[in-house]
């Protein structure tokens, strides 16, 4: 394998990384989102999260093959101890290793920030389709996530209803 690195998001990547994430709104319920955002929006978004929390990109010979980031999980104070996940790899770019490399390096990062629990909101299918199978789901489970809460027929996409489920890893101090 080529030699990956992992840095830290720019808004020049914006583009590159808006044309990632469209493949998952246009053709998958991976994300509950149903048109693409513009590259205005997207770019302000990279500015809003990257503002308070790591914002990574895995980049392989030049080009990004993915992104991850924290968000806040609950605008309040007494959540500050905890965040949100989001990560989206390239669609040719799975099983490779990215996304557990973005994982470890953005845990780390929000460990040092104080930051001890981490919450991922993904996509169930109530039956695996051709949007949505629960690669995601296990994906967080193997980087030591659990899941802990079922959100049923919560999010509706491509015709049909999926569930949202919630997980959760707990940092050790």
């Amino acid at each position: 394998m080529n030699q990956v690195i992992i840095r830290d998001v720019s808004v020049s990547d914006a583009e590159r990384l808006l044309e990632i994430y469209s493949y998952y709104v246009l053709h998958t319920a991976i994300s509950f989102e149903i048109a693409v955002p513009s590259l205005e929006e997207f770019t302000n978004r990279i500015v809003l999260f990257s503002e308070k929390y790591p914002y990574l990109v895995a980049e392989e010979e030049g080009k990004i093959v993915g992104f991850a980031y924290a968000h806040s999980f609950i605008e309040r104070e007494a959540y500050d101890h905890c965040a949100e996940l989001t990560i989206y790899l390239d669609k040719d770019a799975k099983k490779k290793g990215y996304g557990r490399m973005l994982y470890e390096e953005l845990e780390k990062r929000l460990f040092s920030m104080g930051i001890t629990n981490l919450y991922a909101c993904i996509g169930d299918p109530i039956v695996e389709d051709e949007y949505l199978n629960r690669n995601s789901e296990e994906f967080h489970s193997h980087m030591g996530f659990v899941k802990n809460g079922v959100f049923h027929k919560s999010g509706y996409k491509f015709d049909r209803y999926y569930n949202m489920i919630w997980m959760e890893k707990i940092l050790e101090n």
